[in-house]
């Protein structure tokens, strides 16, 4: 019986002849084979770890840009006409079934209000002939805004307090609001409405007698409107006189943009392009539209019935200015599409899962294939706060 000892050295000189001797090709072959395989096992888990992580990247920053642009749609949505008087409300929305063309089609919808800074005052003497009005004495002093600064170089919106219908928009050039320390506010405003500005439902310049505005009340009436350009053609949005490159009109398809006019003497459309790869964006009203005290559920903008058009005469303006006043709520869609197909996908999505195929929202028509781009959908039902005001007065639910 051998000692411990000398089969332990016998070991080492076995494996000692065999380091000088070398590796046999069998074993190189072997070893080879391995060595190859943890490579290419590497390289698989790094591919599809980097397909996996460009697709949650981009679908990352899609749900933002959905979540986006839904936060400012129902904040405006909301505030629609803010800080105005209830005689106007049926000028405080405005809507458009399908206003892009080509599929998917997308909505628009246009409000009235005092989005940014409330402020109503009231003009003691107006006297158009010679664009100057005065207010009442200590109107402005009780104003939490800086004077002159915040009165000037903005937009205004005049509501006659002694003749229904009468309203005007009127532009305070810079360095014409005096008497800010005597409280005694005088200004001199741009006389004309800037044709630029369109406000819903054609809210513009009614041509009353000067001493319709005599006590009228002035406010900042901003308009903003979100559209979707689903083409990406200027050409397509007649009305909003797109140039690509200018006033933030980027000539991109899938831009969701919310449209506001400057404050220089209102001439200028600023086109603030809010979210990238929006695929489709819909509306639907819900009021009480037959006068029954109960809402009436929701449905489509009627194009036909409820736009009013400046060629109507003034039975048919009131009867529409009825129907959208009686709007108390928006149901809001935003489909977000990534830009980039999905490449991790493994297998066949499940049918009408419409994760990879647009999906039918509204009055918009669903896809009928899929086209592996991943899809995000959000929907919000907007409570409209003034024009909801009358429903909670007379307290129906």
């Amino acid at each position: 019986m051998k000692k411990p000892g000398k089969r332990l050295r016998n070991f080492f000189e076995v494996l000692y002849k065999r380091k000088r001797s070398g590796f046999t090709m069998v074993e190189f072959l072997i070893g080879s084979s391995i060595m190859v395989a943890v490579i290419l096992g590497a390289m698989s888990l790094y591919v599809t770890s980097n397909k996996l992580t460009v697709d949650h990247r981009q679908y990352a920053e899609l749900q933002n840009n959905v979540r986006a642009a839904m936060y400012f749609l129902t904040r405006d949505i909301r505030s629609a006409g803010s800080g105005l008087t209830l005689d106007i409300a049926g000028y405080f929305l405005e809507g458009q079934d399908s206003f892009s063309t080509g599929p998917p089609t997308g909505d628009y919808i246009k409000v009235l209000g005092n989005f940014d800074d409330i402020v109503s005052l009231r003009i003691e003497d107006y006297q158009g002939a010679s664009s100057q009005a005065s207010l009442y004495d200590q109107e402005v002093k009780h104003s939490p805004y800086p004077c002159p600064e915040f009165f000037e170089g903005k937009i205004w919106l005049f509501i006659s307090t002694k003749c229904p219908g009468c309203f005007a928009y009127r532009y305070i050039d810079p360095g014409h609001f005096q008497g800010c320390d005597t409280g005694n506010a005088h200004f001199e405003f741009s006389h004309g409405q800037n044709p630029a500005v369109n406000p819903p439902g054609g809210l513009s310049d009614t041509g009353c007698d000067s001493d319709c505005f005599d006590d009228a009340i002035i406010t900042i009436g901003d308009i903003r409107q979100y559209w979707l350009d689903t083409t990406g053609n200027p050409g397509d949005y007649p009305n909003l006189n797109l140039v690509t490159g200018s006033d933030g009109y980027l000539g991109e398809k899938g831009v969701l943009y919310v449209t506001t006019y400057s404050n220089q003497a209102g001439s200028q459309i600023v086109h603030m392009p809010l979210a990238r790869n929006i695929e489709t964006m819909q509306f639907r009203y819900n009021g009480d539209f037959d006068g029954d005290g109960t809402l009436d559920g929701f449905q489509e903008w009627d194009n036909a019935n409820w736009t009013i058009l400046g060629t109507e005469d003034n039975a048919a303006k009131e009867a529409k200015l009825a129907i959208i006043s009686a709007i108390r709520q928006v149901r809001v869609w935003v489909v977000g599409r990534t830009p980039r197909k999905f490449v991790s996908v493994h297998g066949t999505p499940a049918d009408n899962s419409h994760l990879y195929r647009r999906p039918g929202v509204a009055n918009s028509n669903a896809a009928t294939e899929d086209d592996m781009h991943r899809r995000f959908v959000l929907t919000s039902v907007v409570n409209i706060r003034n024009m909801s005001l009358n429903l909670y007065n007379l307290g129906v639910r």
